[in-house]
């Protein structure tokens, strides 16, 4: 019989059968499928020459492949690395034993490096034509790397790797395990998986039944195929992440919901190997969620060679100024950051919280041991060195979403008390938040993108909803007396074309100010997609920004720039510029006397006079003439 003449014999057939049935025949199949391939491993697999594929973005996963072959070189397993990006996925079929790691990246889909060989497999899986036996001869596994924080789209690409192998006929012979990056276990987990994944190659992972011992690395996906009622209501050895010590209870008990809260509850957000990371990079982290670090124009500062924008705009001083955050967590993973997403992220505060005090207690000593660092600095002057050791003012702009933690109020009381300035910056996803936010000296709201799309693009939030978040948070602005400012970050090519859109959400928050600031190129990273080619220059900020004022009809005029930090302030006129003179200045201490009289004032009540150097158009460009210019002898090569 030919191929041609089989096919519609084969459609009778299954026409004769109700739909209840093939279904019934089909999850049947897929259990059996499942049974046979943890109950009986191929004897010959240690024999087996396999791959590893590292589906990877940010090399968290290639790195992890790496590993594994190192173990499996160790126990006398013979297998290749492989970069999807180099593999001809027709070449699937051939092969016999097959592990993946697979991270996921942005809306649950693969890195761009696996997605040709991610789509090949869901398309061949999805093509009558192809079959369900094409991968008969494949024996896998596979290890998902990913975020909870990212909801359902939580390790995606590993889940589907798994189902599509299953359904070409591929035999599964470790449940699928899913890896947390945020949790700070990924390693442990990992481990774990690589034990049981050698046990079962080498036919010694077998419990009495013959079954795979111990599964609590299995997602609940691996189930969900061909589960009935019946089914959901048996006990099963599936257990959460945050579950594993040893064997830990299945998820349908109530001593596993017991101990996912109780985890929940008592987890520290900055885990090992996120403090590593953040201390390599100059943080100091102060408990278990906070951290500070010495601004670069601190240091500057401290030498008298210039302060940063805040000094040109708002008349801070820089030498005074501590950077810190309550809360290292993020609700964004922007395009730009700074920190190349080294920190948490999270949608709601979910871990152990420290006491403000303690937080505001070790900021200033880690902030003061710093500073005293610089002394015998060259350049470093005793004066300023001195008045550095006693803050005025606390940028909680340092990482992360301070707004976050939820005793902000009592913190930032705490710093006032103390005769600390604060300028807090807020990502605008927490509008709840905002509104319940006690006076502070300015408040910031992260303005990254003027479009649905394009802030989705840069900021690429977390929450579902960001877009109606960010424009209740703009809202919430109006409710405050004290001093608001949209803070835009031009990116070329992401959001710097949007004039139009960007003015109209000036009257939905009325800021006070509108600071323009070209995006910082902070090197290379697979987190992130901006080269230097994305980085405006001054003269483009500059146009962008008189081009808003012009759109505003003289509501707002550029008031001040800071040409080293290229940067560009907006204020309003009708606040801030008095018989043609700017006062976007802040008297700090009258500030302070308003706070301590808790009686209700606005923005106006602690303005000052902006000096002329640091006024738009002057000739120093917003660098203070008190302060000594500074400019490195750059050597070139000759030949």
């Amino acid at each position: 019989m030919t191929l041609s003449s089989s096919i519609p014999a084969r459609y009778a057939l299954l026409a004769l059968l109700s739909a209840s049935t093939i279904y019934c025949i089909w999850k049947s199949r897929r259990l059996l499928q499942l049974k046979l391939s943890l109950q009986n491993p191929n004897p010959n697999l240690a024999n087996t020459k396999g791959k590893i594929f590292f589906i990877s973005q940010t090399g968290t996963s290639k790195a992890l492949a790496n590993r594994l072959l190192d173990l499996l070189k160790l126990n006398g397993l013979d297998f290749d690395v492989i970069n999807p990006k180099d593999y001809e996925p027709e070449d699937l079929p051939k092969e016999t034993l097959v592990l993946i790691i697979a991270s996921t990246w942005e809306n649950g889909k693969p890195p761009s490096d696996g997605g040709f060989l991610a789509n090949w497999v869901a398309e061949s899986a999805e093509d009558f034509r192809v079959g369900s036996l094409i991968l008969s001869g494949c024996k896998f596994a596979v290890f998902g790397v990913g975020s909870r924080s990212y909801g359902e789209n939580f390790n995606a690409v590993g889940r589907d790797f798994s189902q599509r192998f299953r359904a070409l006929g591929a035999s599964e012979i470790l449940p699928l395990c899913e890896g947390d990056v945020d949790e700070g276990d990924l390693d442990d987990v990992f481990d774990v998986w690589n034990q049981k994944l050698i046990g079962v190659l080498k036919g010694e992972n077998l419990n009495e039944n013959g079954e795979v011992n111990g599964d609590e690395c299995a997602s609940e996906s691996e189930y969900e195929d061909y589960s009935d009622e019946e089914e959901e209501e048996e006990e099963t050895d599936i257990v959460d992440l945050e579950d594993i010590a040893g064997k830990g209870p299945s998820r349908n008990s109530k001593a596993a919901a017991t101990v996912k809260v109780a985890a929940n509850g008592e987890k520290e957000m900055v885990t090992p190997v996120i403090r590593a990371s953040l201390q390599k990079q100059g943080y100091k982290i102060i408990g278990s969620h906070s951290g500070v670090k010495i601004c670069r124009w601190t240091k500057s500062q401290l030498r008298g060679r210039g302060g940063c924008y805040k000094h040109a705009f708002y008349g801070i001083e820089s030498h005074r100024c501590m950077e810190a955050t309550p809360s290292l967590a993020c609700a964004n993973k922007c395009v730009f950051c700074w920190r190349h997403h080294t920190n948490p992220v999270g949608k709601s505060w979910r871990w152990k919280m420290d006491d403000p005090l303690e937080i505001v207690n070790g900021a200033l000593e880690q902030h003061t041991k710093m500073i005293k660092q610089m002394k015998g600095v060259p350049g470093v002057k005793s004066e300023c060195l001195a008045e550095g050791l006693v803050p005025r003012h606390c940028a909680l702009s340092l990482v992360g979403e301070p707004i976050m933690y939820p005793e902000i109020n009592t913190l930032v009381d705490e710093l006032h008390r103390r005769r600390i300035s604060t300028f807090l910056v807020t990502n605008a996803q927490f509008p709840e938040k905002i509104r319940s936010l006690k006076p502070i000296t300015q408040l910031y709201v992260s303005v990254d993108a003027a479009s649905k799309e394009s802030m989705k693009a840069v900021d690429r939030p977390l929450f579902g909803d960001f877009w109606e978040r960010f424009l209740d948070s703009l809202k919430a602005l109006i409710e405050k007396e004290q001093r608001t400012v949209y803070r835009l970050t031009l990116v070329k090519g992401w959001n710097a074309e949007e004039i139009d859109a960007y003015y109209d959400l000036f009257a939905i928050g009325k800021p006070d100010f509108v600071e323009i600031k070209g995006v910082t190129y902070c090197g290379s990273s697979a987190t992130s997609k901006l080269t230097m080619e994305n980085v405006p220059w001054h003269a483009d900020v500059k146009a962008f920004s008189e081009a808003l004022a012009l759109k505003s009809g003289g509501l707002y005029e550029v008031a001040c720039e800071h040409v080293h930090s290229c940067c560009v302030l907006l204020a309003r006129t009708d606040k801030f510029k008095v018989d043609g003179q700017w006062f976007t200045w802040i008297d700090y201490e009258k500030f302070h006397d308003l706070v301590a009289s808790g009686k209700p004032f606005t923005s106006k009540d602690y303005m000052a006079a902006t000096p002329t150097w640091a006024v738009y158009g002057a000739e120093e460009g917003g660098f203070d003439p008190d302060q000594a210019r500074f400019k490195k002898e750059r050597r070139h090569r000759t030949k």
